[in-house]
Formats: C-alpha cells, structure tokens, sequence
C-alpha cells in the first residue's frame, strides 16, 4: 500500500509539471504582451506630442499663405493673425461652433474681412471656406481648407484641380440678387462643375450666407476687440 500510494503521488507530480508550465508560460506571455502594450502607446503619446506642434505650425502657415492670396500684402498694413475675432451664427456661417474671422485694415481703416465659414451641407459633409469680403462687401476670393467631397467631382472645389472658385470673384448682394445664387440648373447664374451639382450648391449657399451675415453685422466685427487665440470668443 505504501508503494502504490507513492507511485500514484509521483503520478500526480508527473501529470501536474505540464499544467504548470503551461500557466507559467501564459503569465509569461501576457506580461510580455502588457509591456509591449504600455511601450507602444508611449511611443504614440510621445509621437503626437512631437508633431502636434509642428502640424499646427504647418497649418498656421498654410491659412496665412491663403489669406494673403485672398488679401495682398499691399492692401493693408496689419498682421491678419493678431487681428482676428470668434463669432457664431449657425444659420449664416454653418455651424453652432465660434468661427474665425481675420480683419483686414489700412491706416487703421477696413479693408477686407476673411471668413472661415462652413458650407455644412456638401456631398460628403462639411466643406471649411475662406472667404474673402471687401468694403464694398463684394467677394474678393475663395478657399477651402478641407473637405471630404468625392475625387474627380467634388473635389474641383480644390484651387489646384480647378479655378471654380473664381466664379465669385467680384460677386456681391448689390450686383447679384439673391433669387440668382443658384447653379443655372437651378435658375440660377453660377455654373456647377462638370459631373458635381450637390458640391456647388453647398458652396453657393454657404458664399451667399456669408455674405448676408457679413452686411447684417458689418460695424460691430471691426469694431469688436482682437481674440485671436483658442477656440472661441
């Protein structure tokens, strides 16, 4: 009896070694996987954190470079980024967010407001403008700084695929009446782009509403104190 039961431990301990080595094998790997979780995100923290400053500092550059095709340098005398209010009007700049608005002045007297407004309503979403309106409140030019519209249709909205945009140069309240901002498929004088009308439009609306909004409240945005910084007024 005291044989056997020693064999039938011994049997046991045989069995038991796998088991444990298995376990010991698991707590191996999921260490190993934990580590290699905390390093990888480390590295994408750390990453962003290195680049964050430069992308902004690229995009930065990038709406300077379109002001200032919109507004020449000779045409005013201040910096367009420490001269800037955050307004909302959901309705005539497309979103309930505060939206970025450069002033533009000579001798200190207005020149151009540039007017980061949304057409809300494209293809595939919002589509982010710049819009340029002179004292005569007349369009003094067009960018759009990000979109999702579909490439080869869509996207003409893009300076460097088309010059679509230039349709609005010049273009006002006082010579063009608002029945009239339409694409010519729908009764309107704007030309869509070739294969895109769903594009146009969202941008047609969104130029005219600029506009509207920028006569109604004309004074107060020269006249309101500069808050370039942050996200809001």
């Amino acid at each position: 009896m005291g044989s056997g039961h020693k064999s039938q431990l011994n049997g046991i301990q045989i069995m038991s070694q796998p088991t444990t080595n298995l376990k010991q094998s698991m707590i191996r790997n999921g260490l190993i996987l934990a580590v290699f979780s905390l390093v990888s995100t480390a590295l994408v923290v750390f990453t962003n954190e290195v680049t964050a400053g430069k992308i902004e500092s690229e995009k930065t550059r990038a709406l300077n470079l379109i002001l200032h095709q919109i507004v020449e340098p000779s045409l005013h005398d201040n910096n367009l980024d420490q001269d800037c209010i955050w307004m909302t009007h959901e309705r005539l700049l497309g979103t309930l967010k505060p939206v970025k608005i450069f002033r533009a002045r000579k001798d200190n007297r207005p020149v151009a407001l540039l007017i980061q407004s949304i057409a809300p309503d494209g293809y595939n979403g919002n589509i982010e403008l710049v819009v340029g309106v002179g004292e005569q409140q007349q369009i003094l030019g067009i960018h759009v700084l990000a979109h999702n519209e579909t490439p080869g249709l869509g996207d003409q909205v893009e300076h460097r695929k088309t010059h679509w945009l230039d349709i609005f140069n010049d273009r006002s309240l006082k010579n063009t009446a608002v029945k009239n901002w339409k694409v010519k498929k729908d009764g309107g004088v704007f030309d869509a782009m070739t294969g895109a009308t769903i594009t146009p439009r969202a941008v047609i609306q969104a130029v005219l509403n600029t506009l509207q909004y920028v006569k109604l409240h004309h004074d107060e945005l020269y006249q309101q104190p500069s808050s370039c910084s942050g996200d809001s007024k």
